[in-house]
């Protein structure tokens, strides 16, 4: 199977050789990685081509390594349900420089790549519609990125007593917790009904 997979990635190197910067096998799928500007003709390619056919487009999501120059992976995760096949496509970005949208390829990109725009602040050239969708209107910051601060930052909710919405300062409800094994939140210290079964017969198999 891994080796299928590695003439497939290949296969694809080789007819995307200005998109594609590397292909690997791990977990049992195919990965590769490319470069933005080729991103689309890669993705129509992985389309339309006969051995290829991934004409599903699973998800498109963002990892966020802050160490790196070019902090931000957008993942592309597609399947191809004739081939029984998954591929991965990975591109690397800042936090200024914008990837190609994919949703003139895969229709489904569009709403794949407003929360990734939301959520960790990638932008994407030439999308039909960027703007946000799981946070607020006038929300700040981007939630997914770990350099997010915990607190600070407003929340919206309904306020049932004043019939409107309300914002509210985000703030946790209870301090971070050290576990020392002698906190209640551990759980109960005395014996459960059917815990003393099994004491029983720890205490059968030491005797025999």
């Amino acid at each position: 199977m891994a080796e299928q997979l590695q003439d497939l990635g290949d296969y694809i190197a080789k007819g995307n050789q200005q998109a594609v910067t590397a292909t690997s096998v791990r977990l049992g799928e195919l990965m590769i990685a490319a470069k933005p500007e080729g991103l689309v003709a890669l993705l129509t390619f992985l389309r339309d081509d006969p051995r290829c056919l991934f004409k599903q487009l699973v998800d498109v999501c963002g990892v966020d390594w802050p160490e790196r120059e070019k902090r931000f992976d957008v993942v592309y995760n597609l399947l191809s349900v004739k081939n029984n096949q998954r591929v991965r496509v990975k591109v690397a970005t800042d936090e200024s420089t914008p990837v190609p949208s994919a949703a003139s390829v895969f229709s489904s990109a569009g709403w794949f790549e407003r929360e990734t725009y939301d959520l960790y602040g990638v932008w994407f050239s030439d999308h039909p519609d960027l703007r946000r969708i799981l946070t607020d209107y006038g929300f700040e910051g981007h939630p997914l990125r770990k350099d997010f601060p915990l607190t600070g930052f407003v929340e919206l909710r309904w306020d049932d007593l004043q019939k409107r919405v309300v914002y509210e300062p985000v703030k946790l409800q209870q301090e971070f917790r050290r576990f020392d094994f002698l906190s209640p939140w551990e759980g109960a210290h005395q014996v459960l009904p059917g815990d003393e079964k099994a004491a029983e017969k720890a205490d059968e198999k030491a005797k025999s």
